[in-house]
Protein backbone atom coordinates (compact mmCIF):
# COMPACT_ATOMS: atom_id res chain seq x y z
CA UNK A 1 0.00 0.00 0.00
CA UNK A 2 2.58 2.49 1.00
CA UNK A 3 4.86 1.42 -1.90
CA UNK A 4 1.74 2.34 -4.31
CA UNK A 5 1.49 5.85 -2.46
CA UNK A 6 5.11 6.84 -3.33
CA UNK A 7 4.77 5.63 -6.98
CA UNK A 8 1.67 7.67 -7.28
CA UNK A 9 3.20 10.62 -6.09
CA UNK A 10 6.34 10.00 -8.07
CA UNK A 11 4.28 10.03 -11.24
CA UNK A 12 2.21 13.15 -10.88
CA UNK A 13 5.73 14.69 -10.20
CA UNK A 14 7.23 13.59 -13.09
CA UNK A 15 3.52 14.86 -14.94
CA UNK A 16 3.61 18.17 -13.33
CA UNK A 17 7.85 18.23 -14.49
CA UNK A 18 6.83 17.47 -17.95
CA UNK A 19 4.20 20.19 -18.57
CA UNK A 20 6.19 22.76 -16.90
CA UNK A 21 8.60 21.92 -18.89
CA UNK A 22 6.67 21.95 -22.37
CA UNK A 23 5.40 25.25 -21.64
CA UNK A 24 9.08 26.70 -21.07
CA UNK A 25 9.93 25.48 -24.93
CA UNK A 26 8.25 28.54 -26.96
CA UNK A 27 9.51 31.10 -24.27
CA UNK A 28 13.50 29.80 -24.58
CA UNK A 29 13.36 29.48 -28.63
CA UNK A 30 11.83 33.42 -29.06
CA UNK A 31 14.93 34.76 -28.60
CA UNK A 32 17.18 32.69 -31.05
CA UNK A 33 14.05 33.09 -33.29
CA UNK A 34 14.12 36.60 -33.35
CA UNK A 35 18.31 36.89 -33.42
CA UNK A 36 17.92 35.07 -36.29
CA UNK A 37 15.43 36.95 -38.70
CA UNK A 38 17.19 40.50 -37.56
CA UNK A 39 20.71 38.63 -39.36
CA UNK A 40 19.09 36.95 -42.71
CA UNK A 41 19.60 39.81 -45.42
CA UNK A 42 16.82 41.43 -47.48
CA UNK A 43 16.31 39.84 -50.74
CA UNK A 44 19.33 41.07 -53.50
CA UNK A 45 17.72 43.57 -56.01
CA UNK A 46 17.97 42.88 -59.38
CA UNK A 47 21.27 43.73 -61.31
CA UNK A 48 21.98 47.14 -61.91
CA UNK A 49 24.28 47.61 -64.67
CA UNK A 50 23.52 48.10 -68.17
CA UNK A 51 25.78 46.38 -70.56
CA UNK A 52 26.22 47.91 -74.18
CA UNK A 53 28.10 46.64 -77.00
CA UNK A 54 29.86 48.14 -79.73
CA UNK A 55 32.92 47.60 -82.18
CA UNK A 56 36.27 48.80 -81.90
CA UNK A 57 37.45 51.26 -84.28
CA UNK A 58 39.98 53.94 -85.40
CA UNK A 59 39.50 56.97 -86.34
CA UNK A 60 42.15 56.10 -90.16
CA UNK A 61 41.07 52.97 -91.74
CA UNK A 62 40.78 53.22 -95.61
CA UNK A 63 40.99 50.96 -98.90
CA UNK A 64 43.61 52.42 -101.04
CA UNK A 65 42.04 52.32 -104.49
CA UNK A 66 43.53 53.05 -108.12
CA UNK A 67 43.26 55.93 -109.53
CA UNK A 68 43.93 55.24 -112.91
CA UNK A 69 43.30 51.68 -114.79
CA UNK A 70 47.02 50.03 -115.42
CA UNK A 71 49.33 47.39 -114.91
CA UNK A 72 50.81 46.42 -111.12
CA UNK A 73 54.44 46.40 -112.03
CA UNK A 74 55.38 45.91 -108.08
CA UNK A 75 54.03 45.19 -104.91
CA UNK A 76 56.51 47.01 -102.15
CA UNK A 77 54.30 46.16 -98.90
CA UNK A 78 52.38 43.06 -97.57
CA UNK A 79 49.83 42.66 -94.76
CA UNK A 80 51.47 43.58 -91.73
CA UNK A 81 53.82 45.90 -92.62
CA UNK A 82 54.00 48.80 -90.89
CA UNK A 83 54.01 51.70 -93.01
CA UNK A 84 54.68 55.88 -93.29
CA UNK A 85 53.04 58.37 -94.68
CA UNK A 86 54.08 58.40 -98.69
CA UNK A 87 55.30 55.28 -98.38
CA UNK A 88 55.42 53.69 -101.56
CA UNK A 89 53.12 50.24 -101.47
CA UNK A 90 52.71 49.67 -104.96
CA UNK A 91 54.30 50.45 -108.69
CA UNK A 92 52.20 50.71 -111.97
CA UNK A 93 53.37 50.33 -115.01
CA UNK A 94 54.42 53.90 -115.71
CA UNK A 95 56.07 54.09 -119.42
CA UNK A 96 53.37 55.35 -121.30
CA UNK A 97 52.03 57.99 -118.99
CA UNK A 98 56.18 58.73 -118.38
CA UNK A 99 56.87 58.81 -122.50
CA UNK A 100 53.76 61.40 -122.66
CA UNK A 101 55.37 63.75 -120.03
CA UNK A 102 58.87 63.70 -121.75
CA UNK A 103 57.14 65.08 -124.79
CA UNK A 104 55.68 67.46 -123.47
CA UNK A 105 58.64 68.53 -121.35
CA UNK A 106 60.41 69.28 -124.72
CA UNK A 107 57.08 70.52 -126.24
CA UNK A 108 57.06 73.55 -122.77
CA UNK A 109 61.14 74.09 -123.54
CA UNK A 110 60.32 74.35 -127.55
CA UNK A 111 57.32 76.96 -126.88
CA UNK A 112 60.17 79.04 -124.30
CA UNK A 113 62.64 79.32 -126.65
CA UNK A 114 60.16 80.75 -129.36
CA UNK A 115 58.70 83.59 -127.19
CA UNK A 116 62.06 84.51 -126.01
CA UNK A 117 62.71 85.04 -130.11
CA UNK A 118 59.61 86.95 -130.19
CA UNK A 119 60.36 88.92 -127.36
CA UNK A 120 63.88 89.46 -128.92
CA UNK A 121 62.27 90.47 -132.16
CA UNK A 122 59.62 93.10 -130.33
CA UNK A 123 62.33 95.09 -129.07
CA UNK A 124 64.40 95.29 -132.71
CA UNK A 125 60.96 96.49 -133.91
CA UNK A 126 60.67 99.00 -131.24
CA UNK A 127 64.00 99.59 -131.76
CA UNK A 128 63.67 100.27 -135.66
CA UNK A 129 60.26 102.45 -134.64
CA UNK A 130 61.74 104.88 -132.46
CA UNK A 131 64.57 105.53 -135.57
CA UNK A 132 61.70 106.06 -137.27
CA UNK A 133 59.76 108.38 -135.44
CA UNK A 134 62.79 110.62 -135.44
CA UNK A 135 62.89 110.25 -139.26
CA UNK A 136 59.65 111.25 -139.02
CA UNK A 137 60.21 114.24 -137.30
CA UNK A 138 63.02 114.83 -139.88
CA UNK A 139 60.86 114.54 -142.67
CA UNK A 140 62.56 111.93 -143.99
CA UNK A 141 60.32 109.54 -144.20
CA UNK A 142 56.70 109.43 -145.18
CA UNK A 143 53.64 109.09 -142.57
CA UNK A 144 53.00 105.49 -144.20
CA UNK A 145 56.23 103.97 -143.72
CA UNK A 146 56.35 105.67 -139.79
CA UNK A 147 52.61 103.74 -139.42
CA UNK A 148 53.84 100.57 -141.21
CA UNK A 149 56.76 100.38 -138.28
CA UNK A 150 53.92 101.28 -135.64
CA UNK A 151 52.00 97.81 -137.03
CA UNK A 152 54.54 95.38 -136.96
CA UNK A 153 55.73 96.38 -133.59
CA UNK A 154 51.84 95.60 -132.15
CA UNK A 155 51.92 92.54 -134.88
CA UNK A 156 55.07 90.89 -132.73
CA UNK A 157 53.42 91.59 -129.72
CA UNK A 158 50.38 90.19 -130.23
CA UNK A 159 52.72 86.94 -130.85
CA UNK A 160 54.38 86.94 -127.81
CA UNK A 161 51.30 87.31 -126.19
CA UNK A 162 50.01 83.97 -128.39
CA UNK A 163 52.92 82.33 -127.24
CA UNK A 164 52.42 82.69 -123.65
CA UNK A 165 49.26 82.00 -123.68
CA UNK A 166 50.63 78.30 -125.48
CA UNK A 167 53.45 78.36 -122.90
CA UNK A 168 50.58 78.14 -120.19
CA UNK A 169 48.65 75.66 -121.94
CA UNK A 170 51.92 73.70 -122.34
CA UNK A 171 52.59 73.36 -118.42
CA UNK A 172 49.33 72.31 -117.70
CA UNK A 173 49.51 69.44 -120.26
CA UNK A 174 52.73 69.08 -118.08
CA UNK A 175 51.63 69.12 -115.03
CA UNK A 176 48.50 66.96 -115.74
CA UNK A 177 51.12 64.49 -117.00
CA UNK A 178 53.08 64.46 -113.69
CA UNK A 179 49.59 63.94 -111.52
CA UNK A 180 49.39 60.91 -114.12
CA UNK A 181 52.72 59.70 -113.22
CA UNK A 182 51.71 59.84 -109.64
CA UNK A 183 48.59 58.70 -109.83
CA UNK A 184 51.10 55.18 -110.90
CA UNK A 185 53.20 55.45 -107.77
CA UNK A 186 50.30 54.12 -104.65
CA UNK A 187 51.38 55.25 -101.73
CA UNK A 188 50.28 54.93 -97.86
CA UNK A 189 47.74 57.75 -97.05
CA UNK A 190 48.90 58.16 -93.28
CA UNK A 191 51.20 56.28 -90.81
CA UNK A 192 49.75 52.95 -89.71
CA UNK A 193 49.57 49.13 -90.92
CA UNK A 194 49.06 47.10 -94.35
CA UNK A 195 45.94 45.19 -93.37
CA UNK A 196 44.93 43.15 -96.19
CA UNK A 197 46.41 43.37 -100.00
CA UNK A 198 43.81 42.87 -102.68
CA UNK A 199 46.24 42.79 -105.76
CA UNK A 200 49.17 41.00 -107.30
CA UNK A 201 51.82 41.99 -109.28
CA UNK A 202 51.14 41.47 -113.11
CA UNK A 203 47.49 42.40 -112.42
CA UNK A 204 45.80 45.04 -114.36
CA UNK A 205 43.49 47.01 -112.29
CA UNK A 206 40.51 49.74 -113.21
CA UNK A 207 40.03 53.20 -111.85
CA UNK A 208 38.70 52.31 -108.54
CA UNK A 209 39.95 49.22 -108.25
CA UNK A 210 41.00 48.29 -104.36
CA UNK A 211 44.68 47.90 -103.63
CA UNK A 212 45.09 47.81 -100.44
CA UNK A 213 43.42 48.27 -97.19
CA UNK A 214 45.59 50.22 -94.55
CA UNK A 215 44.33 51.07 -91.13
CA UNK A 216 46.05 52.72 -87.58
CA UNK A 217 46.24 50.46 -84.54
CA UNK A 218 45.55 52.77 -82.20
CA UNK A 219 44.30 55.29 -80.57
CA UNK A 220 41.24 52.40 -80.23
CA UNK A 221 37.54 53.55 -79.97
CA UNK A 222 34.19 52.15 -79.38
CA UNK A 223 30.86 53.19 -80.77
CA UNK A 224 27.88 52.26 -78.82
CA UNK A 225 24.17 53.51 -78.53
CA UNK A 226 22.13 53.88 -75.32
CA UNK A 227 18.90 53.90 -74.48
CA UNK A 228 17.21 57.57 -74.36
CA UNK A 229 16.71 57.43 -70.71
CA UNK A 230 20.60 57.50 -70.58
CA UNK A 231 20.47 61.17 -71.94
CA UNK A 232 22.14 64.01 -70.15
CA UNK A 233 23.47 60.75 -67.27
CA UNK A 234 26.75 60.15 -69.59
CA UNK A 235 28.76 63.03 -69.83
CA UNK A 236 32.35 63.63 -71.96
CA UNK A 237 35.50 62.89 -70.42
CA UNK A 238 33.60 60.34 -67.99
CA UNK A 239 35.83 56.84 -67.99
CA UNK A 240 33.32 53.98 -68.20
CA UNK A 241 34.52 50.03 -67.62
CA UNK A 242 34.52 47.77 -70.55
CA UNK A 243 35.64 43.87 -71.12
CA UNK A 244 35.94 41.78 -74.00
CA UNK A 245 35.42 38.17 -74.62
CA UNK A 246 38.76 37.66 -76.15
CA UNK A 247 40.46 38.95 -73.03
CA UNK A 248 37.87 37.47 -70.36
CA UNK A 249 38.25 38.71 -67.03
CA UNK A 250 39.87 41.76 -67.75
CA UNK A 251 38.68 45.04 -67.35
CA UNK A 252 39.60 47.83 -69.14
CA UNK A 253 38.74 51.84 -68.95
CA UNK A 254 37.33 54.02 -71.70
CA UNK A 255 36.70 57.93 -71.71
CA UNK A 256 33.71 59.21 -73.33
CA UNK A 257 34.87 61.46 -75.84
CA UNK A 258 31.47 62.42 -78.31
CA UNK A 259 27.74 61.82 -76.72
CA UNK A 260 24.84 62.06 -79.50
CA UNK A 261 23.37 66.00 -78.40
CA UNK A 262 19.64 64.36 -79.71
CA UNK A 263 17.67 61.12 -79.74
CA UNK A 264 17.42 58.69 -83.28
CA UNK A 265 13.99 58.70 -83.27
CA UNK A 266 13.53 55.35 -85.40
CA UNK A 267 15.45 53.50 -82.63
CA UNK A 268 15.55 55.42 -79.69
CA UNK A 269 18.91 55.96 -78.50
CA UNK A 270 21.52 58.27 -78.51
CA UNK A 271 25.08 57.53 -79.63
CA UNK A 272 28.07 57.64 -77.76
CA UNK A 273 31.66 57.27 -78.80
CA UNK A 274 34.76 56.62 -76.17
CA UNK A 275 38.66 56.50 -76.27
CA UNK A 276 40.08 53.37 -74.84
CA UNK A 277 42.17 54.89 -71.93
CA UNK A 278 46.14 53.01 -71.74
CA UNK A 279 47.53 50.62 -73.94
CA UNK A 280 45.56 48.20 -76.30
CA UNK A 281 47.12 45.24 -75.29
CA UNK A 282 44.76 42.40 -77.19
CA UNK A 283 42.30 44.65 -78.02
CA UNK A 284 42.44 45.42 -82.03
CA UNK A 285 40.15 46.86 -84.43
CA UNK A 286 36.98 45.19 -85.65
CA UNK A 287 36.36 43.47 -82.02
CA UNK A 288 33.33 43.77 -79.99
CA UNK A 289 33.74 44.84 -76.56
CA UNK A 290 30.60 45.34 -73.43
CA UNK A 291 30.25 48.76 -71.67
CA UNK A 292 29.10 48.47 -68.16
CA UNK A 293 27.23 51.09 -67.10
CA UNK A 294 25.74 51.73 -63.56
CA UNK A 295 21.87 52.58 -64.07
CA UNK A 296 21.23 53.96 -60.55
CA UNK A 297 23.49 57.12 -61.97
Amino acid sequence: MGNRVLQASFVAGLALLTGGCGQSKPVAASAPATAQAAATPATPAADETFIASGPLVVENQVDVAAEREGLVYRIFAEPGTKVRRGQLLAQLDDRQVAAEREAAEAKVQAIQANLKNWEAEVQVLKADLERAEKMWEAQLITKQQLDHDRYKVVADQYEVERERQELRLAEARLRALDLELQKTRIKAPFDGLVARRYVRAGQKVALGDRLFWVTVVSPLQVKFTLPEQFMGRVKRREELIVTSLSAAGEERKVRVTEVSPVVDPASGTIEVVAELVGPAGELRPGMTVNIHIDKRR
